[in-house]
C-alpha cells in the first residue's frame, strides 16, 4: 500500500460526505466508484476542482471519481480509511442508498461482476496473442509441447471463467464468494463433464432429471446460479440457529444450489447463452459493420454515462460462445486510438502550458487504451477534439466492421491490442485492424488540427524596438508592453508598480529567442524543486523550476510577457514571455483549499506586464497558519528547452538572476 496518496484519499472521502456516507467503494482502471447513502451530501463541485481529480460523474447510481491510472493506490488508502464498516453496513442489502431505476441497477450489477476479472482476461488474452505471434513467425510448432503449455496458460482463465465470475458476483451481491466458487466447481467438475460426454440420461435420486450441458467457459449459467444463491444463502442464514450455522448453511447451500444448477438454472442459462450465440452469428453475417461503428463512434459518450460497462461483457460472452469478439473489441480500439490522437494534436497545438502538460501524458495513456485522462482532462473540456475523435473512431469502426475484423482474445484496447487480432493461422484480421486504426488516427487527427486553427488561436507577439506589440491590434490598443503597467490594487486601469522597495531592477531582458534569463519574482530563499516536498511539484511533473520560501507577501513579474492564467482561487498566476516561455507561480502548498482567502492578485488574464511589475499581494502570516507558504516557480513548457539551470540558491531579492534556460 502506498501512503503517498493518503492526503488525496482523505480529501476525497471528506468531499463525498465522510466514511459514514459510503455504503460501498471499489475501483476500475481509472475511477473510484462510490455507492453513497445520500448523494446530496457529496460536494461534486469541490471534487471537480480538486488537484488529483480529473472528473466527477454520477452514472448508473454510482458516484464516480476519475483519478487516472494510479487509482489503485488511492483506493487502497480510501479502503483503509473506510474500514470494515463498509462491508458490514452494505451486507444487509442496499438500504439507505438512493433509489435507482432498473437500468441503473443492471449496469451497476454487470459492471461490478465483470470489472474485477478484466486483469485476468487481459493477461490471458496477451498470452494468446504471443502464442499466435510465435506460430505465425514459425518460432514454435503448433504440435509441440511448448504450444500445448502456452495454450494451457492462456485457456485456464477462459476454461474456469464461471469460477471467477462466481466470486466477483458473490462479492457484488454480498453473499459468500467461497460458497459461490464451490457451487461453480460442482458445475465444472470433470466427473460431470464425463457424464455429459457419455450422453446417458442422468436422474438425481432417480427423480430429478439433470440436463446434460457443459459449463466450462460459459457466462450466463453461473450468473443465474449465483443470483439465486444470494437469496438462498441469506434465507438459510436467518433460518438456522447460530450454534450450527457454520456447518449447516454451507452444506444446505451446496445441496440446494447443486441441484438447481444442474437441473434448472444451468440449462436455462445455457439456452440463453446459445440464443446470444445465434444473435452474434447473425450480426457477424448480416450487419458486421453495425457494432463496430456504434462502439467506435459513441464509446466516449458510453464511458461518460457508464453504459460501456453493460456493453463490454457482450464481447466476453461472444468470445466464450464463438471464440472471437467482433461486438466490442474492434470499435473500442478504434475509438481509443482516435481519442489518443485527438489529444496528441491538442498537445502539439495548444499554447496553454497547463493543458499541454495534461494533454502530453493523457495522449500516451489514451494510445495505450486508458482514455479517461484524455477524455475528461482534454477532449471533453475542449469539445472539438471529442467530436473529431468520435468521427474518427466511427470511420475506423466502419472499416473494421465491413471487413469482418475480430479479435481472438480479450485484453488491452490500445496499440498493444493489435496482437489480439492474430489468430486462426491468419494475419488477415491483424492487417485489417491496422488499417482501421490508421483511418481512425488520420480522420481524428486532421479534424482536430483543422478545428485547432480556430480554437487554439493565440495573440501573436512581434518585436517593435525593445517592446512587445500584439498583432493585429485594435486601433486604440497600440501601447507596448513597456507602456502597459498593471491595474491598481482596487481597480484603477493602469498604474506603474515598481519592484520591491529599495531593489534596483536590472534593465529589461528582451530575450534572444534562444536562451532566456529569469529573475526572482519574490524576496526570500530560493530552493530546489526537490526541497519543496510536494509529490507533484518536486518530481517536475508540471515542469522544471525551483521553490521559493517567501520573506514577504508580494509576487513580481520575472520577465516581460502576457498573463495567461489567474487561478479562480487566486493562489497561482501564469505568464507567457514574448519568446514563448510559459511559467506558473503557485503560492503555497494545498492553498487551493483557501478558495482565494488571503490572496489579492492585481493583474488579470490578458494583461501585458513588464519585469519587476507587482502581480499579487498575499497575506503571508494568515496563509502560513494553515498551509506551507513555500512557492513553486515552474516553467510549464520546459520540454521546449535543452536545459533549465538554477543559478541562484539561498537568500535572494526581487530582480536577481535566478534561472537560465537554453533553447533546443
Amino acid at each position: 500500500m502506498s501512503r503517498e496518496y493518503e492526503g488525496l484519499a482523505r480529501k476525497i472521502l471528506d468531499k463525498v460526505g465522510g466514511k459514514e456516507n459510503v455504503l460501498d467503494v471499489y475501483h476500475c482502471q481509472t475511477r473510484l466508484r462510490f455507492r453513497l447513502a445520500e448523494e446530496g451530501k457529496a460536494d461534486q463541485a469541490g471534487l471537480d476542482s480538486m488537484d488529483g481529480v480529473a472528473k466527477v460523474l454520477i452514472s448508473g447510481g454510482v458516484f464516480q471519481v476519475v483519478i487516472g491510472t494510479h487509482v489503485k493506490y488511492v483506493f487502497e488508502e480510501i479502503d483503509r480509511l473506510v474500514g470494515p464498516k463498509k462491508a458490514e453496513e452494505s451486507a444487509g442489502g442496499n438500504q439507505g442508498g438512493p433509489k435507482r431505476n432498473p437500468a441503473e441497477v443492471v449496469i451497476d450489477f454487470v459492471s461490478g461482476t465483470f470489472q474485477p476479472i478484466i486483469p485476468a482476461l487481459s493477461g490471458a488474452g496477451m498470452v494468446k496473442a504471443l502464442l499466435a505471434l510465435l506460430v505465425v513467425f514459425e518460432l514454435i510448432d503448433n504440435q509441440s509441447q511448448t504450444y500445448y503449455l502456452l495454450n494451457l496458460f492462456a485457456d485456464g482463465v477462459f476454461y474456469y471463467l464461471p469460477l471467477l465470475l462466481a466470486v466477483t458476483e458473490a462479492q457484488k451481491l454480498k453473499c459468500n464468494p467461497i460458497l459461490a466458487a464451490g457451487v461453480a466447481a460442482i458445475m465444472l467438475h470433470p466427473d460431470w463433464a464425463a457424464l455429459v460426454t457419455a450422453g446417458e440420461a442422468v436422474h438425481f435420486f432417480q427423480i430429478i432429471p439433470f440436463t446434460l450441458t457443459t459449463y466450462t467457459g460459459s457466462v450466463i449459467p453461473i450468473i443465474l446460479v449465483v443470483l439465486v444463491q444470494a437469496y438462498v444463502e441469506k434465507w438459510l442464514d436467518r433460518l438456522i440457529p447460530k450454534a450450527v450455522k457454520l456447518v449447516f448453511v454451507p452444506m444446505l447451500t451446496f445441496l440446494i444450489m447443486g441441484t438447481l444448477a444442474l437441473s434448472v438454472l444451468g440449462p436455462i442459462g445455457s439456452v440463453l447463452g446459445n440464443g446470444l450465440g445465434v444473435f452474434f452469428t447473425f450480426l457477424s453475417t448480416n450487419a458486421s459493420w453495425a457494432p463496430a461503428v456504434v462502439i467506435g463512434g459513441f464509446l466516449p459518450l458510453m464511458v461518460m454515462f457508464g453504459l460501456h460497462n453493460g456493453v463490454a461483457p457482450l464481447g466476453v460472452m461472444q468470445m466464450a460462445d464463438l471464440g472471437y469478439d467482433s461486438i466490442f473489441g474492434p470499435g473500442c480500439v478504434c475509438s481509443n486510438i482516435a481519442q489518443g490522437v485527438a489529444c496528441l494534436v491538442v498537445f502539439l497545438r495548444t499554447k496553454d502550458g497547463k493543458l499541454k502538460q495534461i494533454a502530453g501524458s493523457a495522449s500516451v495513456t489514451g494510445l495505450m487504451g486508458i482514455t479517461e485522462p484524455a477524455l475528461y482532462g482534454v477532449n471533453l473540456p475542449k469539445k472539438y477534439p471529442l467530436a473529431a475523435a468520435m468521427i474518427g473512431g466511427g470511420c475506423g469502426g466502419l472499416y473494421a466492421g465491413l471487413t469482418h475484423t475480430h479479435r481472438f482474445a480479450t485484453g488491452s484496447s490500445g496499440l498493444p491490442a493489435v496482437l489480439l487480432y492474430i489468430g486462426d493461422n491468419s494475419m488477415t484480421c491483424f492487417y485489417n485492424i491496422l488499417i482501421a486504426l490508421v483511418i481512425s488516427a488520420v480522420v481524428s487527427g486532421v479534424l482536430t488540427y483543422i478545428q485547432s486553427l480556430k480554437f487554439e488561436a493565440v495573440p501573436d507577439f512581434t518585436r517593435k524596438g525593445e517592446s512587445l506589440q500584439e498583432t493585429p491590434a485594435p486601433a486604440e490598443k497600440e501601447e507596448s508592453l513597456q507602456e502597459a503597467p498593471a491595474p491598481a490594487e482596487k481597480g484603477e486601469n493602469r498604474q506603474e508598480v515598481p519592484a520591491a522597495e529599495g531593489m534596483a531592477v536590472p534593465e529589461v531582458d528582451s530575450g534572444s529567442g534562444e536562451d532566456r534569463t529569469i529573475y526572482s519574482p519574490m524576496n526570500g530563499e530560493i530552493i530546489t524543486l526537490e526541497e519543496i516536498g510536494d509529490g507533484v511539484f518536486s518530481v517536475g511533473v508540471l515542469g522544471q523550476g525551483c521553490g521559493i520560501r517567501p520573506a514577504e507577501g508580494k509576487v513580481y513579474a520575472p520577465f516581460d510577457g502576457e498573463v495567461i492564467l489567474v487561478a479562480d482561487t487566486k493562489h497561482a498566476i501564469g505568464i507567457r514571455s514574448r519568446d514563448g516561455m510559459e511559467i506558473m507561480i503557485h503560492v503555497g502548498l494545498e492553498t487551493v483549499e483557501l478558495g482565494g482567502e488571503g490572496f489579492d492578485p492585481v493583474v488579470k488574464t490578458g494583461d501585458l506586464v513588464t519585469k519587476g511589475q507587482l502581480l499579487m499581494n498575499f497575506d503571508l502570516e494568515k496563509i502560513g497558519k494553515k498551509y506551507p507558504t513555500v512557492t513553486a516557480f515552474l516553467i510549464t513548457n520546459s520540454f521546449a528547452y535543452q536545459s533549465v539551470s538554477l543559478v541562484k540558491q539561498g537568500r535572494s531579492q526581487v530582480g536577481e538572476v535566478m534561472i537560465k534556460a537554453e533553447k533546443q
